[in-house]
């Protein structure tokens, strides 16, 4: 028996990644040291609820999810997250697709 444990069944990285290089996002809860961020005391806030950063880069891990190195601005932290833990900053545009049977403007 295997000791990691997933989040899901779903393999994330058989679509394209959900964020793009520098879009701007926020964080959905606190982020705390596990003890992979050097520098840090493990339990210290990497970044707060709600807090700004960009993504500077696209992993993966487990060749399941995609992880997102995400630059906070207030705290100065790069931190490696999952989709999961982040949202836009600003709404997206939706894709303008038209209903059936409903005449486009």
């Amino acid at each position: 028996m295997s000791n990691i444990v997933r989040d899901s069944d779903v393999v994330e990285i058989s679509e394209p990644p959900y964020f793009s290089f520098g879009e701007k996002v926020k964080a959905k809860r606190v982020i705390r040291n596990d003890g992979t961020y050097a520098g840090k005391e493990i339990g210290e806030v990497l970044a707060r609820k709600g807090e700004i950063g960009y993504v500077v880069s696209i992993g993966t891990f487990l060749q399941q999810f995609y992880i997102y190195g995400v630059e906070f601005t207030e705290s100065g932290n790069r931190v490696g997250m999952k989709r999961k833990e982040l949202e836009p900053a600003s709404p997206r545009e939706e894709e303008d697709i038209p209903l059936p049977g409903v005449p486009s403007a």
